[in-house]
């Protein structure tokens, strides 16, 4: 019976994912092409405060350096976060560190904003979006099935970058950043969690839509503050706030009982499940 239970749980599983990949190519081929343009490079603060071009979008990144740093170090000394598993440790620390490699990339796009720099901005942004929503699947769905993912949405990341650069089409890049804002809180009520403190992953992908308006509506909070601060250091500011979220929920969550296929996994592996 439990042989039984476990493979209708896979054919459901299986059966979600062909779903979600068919929903996925209709949706990029009902979707115009989206190519460059030079307002994407024109922001509604491009003020040079010493000698820094356009300071405050510079600067903005600096605390998602520190909050990437000091991530990726806790997720390696193994004494702070609550993680149950040698991959998933290395999936978190992947993702902390390429949030610190968007402080970087995302600070050299807009010391000069254009075509050719802005692979730096959005490609570290897919890649840690890549190991967020690969450790997501692995704690909702399952080990092995989280790091196939991982691999996959690499892999969609590069070829989204690729497309971006050769084809002059902002589709997959936009596409890959709207789709886990999407998935997780759907998923969130359908698979069983792995952990306790579940309700982060919804106020994370809150605070991440929240910065996404920030961005659309740049100049519109750029005039609304009186010229202080625009829409886009907001988001820039607002995007640290996400692996905040996420660190604090790594902190305090305790694990549940292991799922099945969890279970399985482990065992193929030969451990022991305590």
């Amino acid at each position: 019976m439990v042989w039984m239970n476990h493979q209708l749980h896979r054919v459901k599983q299986t059966r979600l994912w062909v779903a979600a990949f068919i929903c996925w190519l209709c949706l990029m081929s009902a979707t115009p092409r989206i190519p460059h343009s030079p307002k994407h490079h024109v922001f509604g603060d491009m003020r040079n405060f010493l000698g820094v071009p356009n300071t405050l979008n510079v600067i903005t990144n600096y605390p998602l350096l520190v909050v990437g740093v000091l991530g990726f170090v806790l997720c390696l000394s193994g004494n702070f976060f609550v993680i149950s598993s040698r991959a998933e440790v290395w999936v978190w620390a992947l993702y902390y560190a390429g949030m610190t490699s968007v402080a970087f990339g995302s600070s050299y796009y807009h010391l000069k904003p254009d075509d050719n720099r802005v692979i730096w901005d959005t490609l570290p942004i897919m890649i840690a979006y890549s190991s967020l929503f690969a450790i997501f699947i692995m704690e909702r769905v399952g080990e092995m099935i989280g790091l196939i993912c991982l691999f996959a949405l690499n892999l969609v990341a590069l070829i989204g970058a690729a497309c971006d650069r050769a084809f002059n089409d902002l589709r997959l890049c936009m596409m890959f950043q709207l789709i886990p804002a999407i998935a997780i809180p759907a998923m969130t009520f359908m698979f069983t969690p792995k952990y306790t403190h579940s309700r982060y992953w919804l106020w994370a992908t809150g605070v991440y839509l929240l910065a996404k308006f920030e961005y659309v509506a740049d100049n519109k909070i750029y005039h609304a503050s009186r010229y202080l601060i625009s829409g886009h250091s907001l988001e820039h500011l607002c995007s640290v706030i996400f692996p905040v979220l996420l660190a604090l929920m790594l902190l305090f969550r305790r694990s549940i009982t292991p799922r099945l296929i969890d279970a399985k996994d482990s065992l193929r592996g030969g451990r022991q499940i305590i």
